[in-house]
C-alpha cells in the first residue's frame, strides 16, 4: 500500500509541476477514484459473482457443502459466508466479499463432483482463510490503486502531448522532461500492476498455509492443488476476476509447474502470473506435514 501511495504521489507532484497545473490533475483522480473506489468497495462481490455466472444456494439445496462450509466457518470461529455454485466442470473456487460479515464463496460443480470429501474441505478452507485475512478486501483496494494510479498517468501523457507545460519554454531541458514523463506514463501502470500481482501470489501462500491450520490436514488442500492443476479451464473467464480464484481459472501452465527458471531464479513470467506455481504451493503444504 506504501509502495502504491508512493507512485500515485510522485506521479502527481511531477506532471502537477511540469504540466503547471497546480494540483487539478491531483482534485481530478481523487474525486474520479472515490467514487469509483465506492463501488468497488461495495459491490465487488455482486460484480465477481456476475461474471462468474454463480447462483446462490441453500442448506435445503445441496446440505453437503452447506455442512462443510458450516462447520469449517465455526471452526475458524466467523460467520457463515454465503455460497454459490459455478456451473462449469473444470475445478476452481474462489471468495468474495469485503469483510467476514458481507463475504460469499464461490464453487465450480466440477470441483465438488471430482474431489474427495478432505480435498473440498481444504479448497474450502482456503477460501475462508482469504475471507478471514481481509485478504478480499486487500486485493479489492490493490485493484482500484492500480486504477488510480493508471487513470493518473494517461491523464498526465495526454495532457503533455496537448496541453502543453513546461515543456513550451523552448530550453534544452524540454525535450528531456517529455521523455521522462513518457516512460512515467508509460512504466507506472505496468509497475503498479507489478505491484498487485505479487500482492495476490504471496497471499495465496498465506490462505494456503491458514488453510491448512484449519483443517489440520495439510495433504487434503496439496492432494487438490494436484488435480485442480490438471483440469480444464474454465468455460467463462474474466481476467478482471482471475486473481480471486484458487488457481488461474484459465489453465495457465505457469500456474501448474515451476518452469523454466531465469538468472534470477524465478520462474520465466511469473512476475506477470496472478498465481504462484501450483508445483510450489504443493511443495509448502507437504513441509507441513
Amino acid at each position: 500500500m506504501l509502495a502504491f501511495a508512493t507512485i500515485v504521489i510522485g506521479l502527481a507532484y511531477f506532471f502537477s509541476w511540469y504540466l503547471e497545473t497546480g494540483y487539478s490533475i491531483v482534485v481530478i483522480a481523487v474525486m474520479f477514484s472515490m467514487v469509483t473506489a465506492l463501488i468497488s468497495f461495495y459491490a465487488s462481490d455482486k460484480i465477481a459473482l456476475g461474471l462468474a455466472g454463480a447462483k446462490a444456494i441453500s442448506q435445503q439445496g445441496n446440505p453437503y457443502v452447506y455442512r462443510l462450509v458450516e462447520n469449517l466457518a465455526i471452526t475458524a470461529g466467523m460467520p457463515i459466508p454465503k455460497i454459490f455454485i459455478i456451473a462449469d466442470d473444470g475445478l476452481n473456487a474462489f471468495a468474495t466479499g469485503r469483510d467476514p460479515q458481507h463475504a460469499s464463496i464461490a464453487l465450480t460443480t466440477g470441483i465438488i463432483t471430482q474431489l474427495q470429501n478432505e480435498e473440498l474441505e481444504g479448497v474450502i478452507a482456503h477460501e475462508l482463510s482469504h475471507i478471514k485475512n481481509f485478504d478480499t478486501r486487500l486485493m479489492t483496494v490493490a485493484i482500484i490503486c492500480v486504477g488510480i494510479v493508471t487513470m493518473l498517468a494517461d491523464m498526465a501523457v495526454r495532457n503533455m502531448f496537448w496541453g502543453g507545460g513546461r515543456r513550451r519554454e523552448g530550453n534544452s531541458s524540454g525535450g528531456i522532461l517529455i521523455i521522462i514523463g513518457i516512460v512515467l506514463g508509460l512504466l507506472a501502470p505496468l509497475f503498479a500492476k507489478l505491484l498487485q500481482l505479487a500482492v495476490s501470489r504471496q497471499r495465496e501462500y498465506l490462505a494456503d498455509a491458514s488453510g491448512a491450520l484449519l483443517t489440520r490436514y495439510p495433504e487434503g488442500l496439496a492432494s487438490a492443488l494436484e488435480k485442480i492443476s490438471h483440469s480444464q479451464p474454465l468455460k467463462h473467464i474474466n481476467q478482471a476476476t482471475a486473481h480471486l480464484y484458487i488457481s488461474e481459472p484459465a489453465g495457465n501452465p505457469l500456474s501448474a509447474q515451476q518452469g523454466k527458471k531465469n538468472r534470477f531464479g524465478m520462474a520465466s513470467g511469473h512476475w506477470f502470473s496472478t498465481h504462484p506455481p501450483i508445483a510450489e504451493r504443493i511443495k509448502r503444504l507437504r513441509t507441513l506435514t
